[in-house]
């Protein structure tokens, strides 16, 4: 089997099929890379749109994810592994354990806290051993936050306690696969809980120094609108990052929030989550609410040309504060396939840190990472 530079899982989907498009159209001069699944009549068509396109048309790899053997031919393919196939907490093992056991780097979409503690008890060990570099949540979930922290860190003393909060505001369409990814997490919350706790006691904490998260619903950023804190994996990510990296000073804590301009907004999106959570605990109401949007299911491109995001960042260190924005457009698709795909091509041909195991996007690839954002399109700024 010919070697490729990237391989991606998954690129028959909807947000897959994006990132295809994308990455054949932003490989650097020589790369290679390919597309992989058991559907070849699919694959094709992925690549005959590529070529139309005027991008580098992929090679067509073979590969099933309920088959170790396809999955280890796979990893050992390429350089680094992509993969858009979920809900992950069903079917993302495969490719991680493929990635970590081959020595490669993998990046996923993952919003799914339990999928990304469960591998860490799994298959971090392996990895570190192999030099495998497992990279998850490298879409909205969760650049936005973890490299905008990192941005923002950057912008203050050093060597003092710093505090970060984080504000989003968003206008856009969740895609289908989120969707399906949260009624699972919503209604696996008991096991998620579990895994956290046993990764908790096994990973421990860096010493002499501490890292905490934290915030409660009030006002929203700079005392505009009200802000909700949301208990998504973005601020798990960030705190894994700030543990990680010492310019995070000796004392970090993150807040994060969603913003409102009108308490009512605030209240109804309270309601609406209560009551998904509440009807994903039983099986007969989980089917019914996974059965009202489809995982292949995405806006046009009309509708993704009008959706947003911005991110504001506020961070007090040693008397300083620094307000920064992190912003773009379509978060659930456009943006998500353009994070992904860059985070790829960031660990496939740029100068990076000698990390391995599972880590996150401010670790392994940093400063990197915004450099090849804000090129690509994403607002880095401080305001």
């Amino acid at each position: 089997m010919t070697s490729v530079d990237i391989a991606l899982l998954g690129a028959t989907g909807f947000t897959g099929g994006l990132t295809a498009d994308y990455l054949g159209t932003h490989l650097p001069d020589g790369a290679t890379w390919a597309i992989a699944g058991r559907n070849q009549a699919k694959l094709e068509a992925v690549a005959e749109r590529i070529d139309a396109l005027g991008g580098v048309r992929p090679e067509i790899i073979s590969a099933e994810t309920d088959n170790a053997d396809s999955m280890a031919a796979l990893a050992g393919s390429t350089r680094v592994l992509i993969t858009t196939v979920g809900p992950y907490v069903q079917l993302g093992e495969p490719a991680v354990k493929a990635a970590a056991e081959a020595g490669i780097a993998y990046v996923d979409l993952t919003g799914e806290p339990e999928f990304v503690d469960a591998m860490w008890l799994k298959y971090h060990e392996t990895a570190q051993r192999t030099g495998a570099r497992l990279v998850h949540a490298c879409g909205f979930d969760s650049i936005p936050y973890d490299l905008g922290v990192l941005y923002t860190v950057e912008q203050l003393p050093a060597g003092v306690p710093i505090d970060v909060k984080g504000y989003i505001r968003a206008g856009g369409t969740a895609s289908g696969g989120t969707y399906h990814s949260a009624i699972g997490a919503f209604s696996r919350l008991r096991q998620s809980a579990r895994t956290a706790a046993e990764r908790k006691k096994l990973e421990g904490r860096p010493e002499g120094r501490r890292v905490r998260g934290g915030g409660s619903i009030g006002r929203g950023a700079q005392g505009r609108g009200w802000a909700l804190p949301l208990p998504t994996i973005d601020p798990q990510i960030v705190l894994r990052s700030a543990r990680a990296l010492e310019r995070y000073g000796p004392d970090f804590s993150y807040s994060h929030f969603a913003q409102f301009k009108k308490l009512p907004m605030l209240a109804g999106t309270v309601v609406g989550g209560a009551v998904l959570m509440a009807g994903a605990q039983l099986p007969p109401t989980r089917s019914l609410l996974l059965k009202l949007k489809s995982q292949g299911d995405g806006p046009d491109e009309q509708k993704r040309a009008k959706s947003w995001f911005s991110l504001r960042l506020i961070g007090e260190a040693g008397g300083t504060t620094v307000v920064t924005e992190v912003a773009g457009g379509d978060p659930g698709y456009t943006e998500t396939a353009k994070m992904l795909s860059e985070s790829a091509l960031c660990l496939a041909f740029d100068d990076l840190p000698d990390v391995s195991g599972q880590t996150t996007t401010a670790v392994a690839m940093g400063d990197a990472l915004i450099t090849r954002l804000q090129a690509a399109g994403i607002t880095f700024r401080t305001l």
